[in-house]
């Protein structure tokens, strides 16, 4: 008899649980920032810095890991990536008190979290892509979902414990996140682990990646996704502080909270309903739907029609980046683990460029937002023009 844990469900929960430690590492210690400028008297400039370095020492563990993670294994990577996230998790709570500088403290403690994000985002989506599942689309946007449902997650119970405990106690809180990432690298321990298909000649070389056509297209809707994703979630809470007419507090809470629903709910909808839809031709919708949020938020003189375009780019960028992953892994074949690893870069890469944009070009506007925004459109225009010129020209085939 098959034991439940040798069935690949597990593996894809074990999966879903890692995207939600994920949200963890991403969502934490931003909620914390106030507290870490109070109690320990850190400025905020330096504190922002924070959430850079997480990101950065992810994107150098992405690119690490094209070379690394196939030597490794994936069951050992897995495991490693947890035992990271839930370690930097931990140090958090210890780490600042009982250093003279509480900031490198938190800086280490990032670093050490953040090296888990990397890792966990390098395999996360070629373990479940392995999976003897027949609608790998559905099953790669479901999967991408539990992100969103992460952040979520992250946002509630951490404001719930906050109000109930008092944010004082945060490292508790903080030890709590962390029993997530052990548990889930027990769990990745016990559930099978499948293997990408290989070619007769095993997996496409990196070199042959990079004179891959097809590659530099994915690629390239990698860095907008993250772009058009990011450009607008950083400013999430400012649309909900303006256009709800809400305290600063409730701003952050809401606008993400908004933002990561809506995203979420995107990919549990592609997932149930994405077998009958052509994927790139829903892709475009939902690029043309995400270039129209930001030209409502950037252009509108109403605030609440701005923080409606803002709810609106939610949805239409919860397909992008999971889209962009099923299209690279049904056309490239045996792009193996060093694909994904890349296609993440990109990701990052564009998450790390589009607030980047929208920030700088908001700066020379004397510090307008909605000018930020409105430069910010050419993410989702040029994710569109890709798709219909893959369309066009018959690029990627839809089966």
């Amino acid at each position: 008899m098959i034991t439940p844990f040798k069935k690949h469900k597990h593996t894809l929960n074990a999966c879903s649980i890692g995207y939600i430690v994920q949200a963890i590492i991403n969502n934490f210690a931003p909620l914390l920032f106030l507290t870490f400028n109070s109690s320990y008297g850190i400025q905020l400039d330096k504190i922002a810095l924070l959430v850079s370095v997480n990101f950065m020492v992810q994107i150098t563990v992405d690119l690490i890991g094209v070379k690394c993670i196939d030597k490794i294994g994936y069951r050992t990577s897995a495991v490693i990536a947890h035992i990271f996230a839930a370690a930097g998790l931990i140090l958090l709570a210890f780490l600042p008190d009982m250093m003279n500088d509480h900031y490198l403290g938190i800086l280490i403690s990032i670093i050490v979290y953040a090296v888990g994000g990397g890792i966990t985002e390098v395999i996360i989506s070629p373990i479940a892509e392995a999976c003897p599942t027949k609608n790998k689309e559905s099953v790669m946007s479901l999967l991408h979902s539990f992100y969103c449902w992460g952040h979520v997650l992250v946002v509630i119970l951490s404001t719930l414990f906050f109000v109930i405990f008092g944010i004082e106690n945060w490292k508790y809180l903080s030890l709590f996140w962390a029993m997530v990432p052990l548990l889930n690298a027990i769990y990745f321990l016990k559930v099978p682990i499948y293997t990408l298909d290989k070619g007769e000649n095993g997996y496409l070389s990196i070199r042959d990646l990079l004179k891959n056509r097809i590659f530099w297209f994915v690629i390239i809707l990698m860095i907008t996704a993250g772009a058009s994703e990011q450009a607008m979630s950083q400013w999430a809470s400012a649309f909900a502080e303006s256009g709800l007419n809400v305290s600063k507090t409730a701003g952050d809470l809401a606008g993400p909270l908004v933002f990561a629903i809506l995203m979420g709910f995107s990919r549990v909808l592609f997932a149930k309903k994405g077998d009958k839809w052509d994927l790139n031709r829903y892709m475009i919708i939902c690029g043309i739907l995400c270039l129209a949020g930001y030209l409502m938020a950037s252009l509108s003189t109403s605030a609440i029609v701005g923080f409606a375009g803002c709810a609106l780019c939610g949805f239409s960028v919860g397909i992008m980046w999971p889209g962009t992953f099923s299209l690279a892994s049904k056309q490239i074949r045996y792009g193996g683990t060093a694909m994904f690893a890349l296609l993440a870069f990109a990701g990052d890469l564009g998450c790390s460029f589009g607030p980047y944009v929208t920030g700088k070009v908001a700066s020379v506007f004397n510090n307008d937002l909605k000018a930020g925004l409105l430069a910010s459109i050419g993410f989702p225009i040029v994710f569109i023009l890709f798709l219909i010129l893959d369309r066009k020209n018959k690029v990627i085939k839809q089966q």
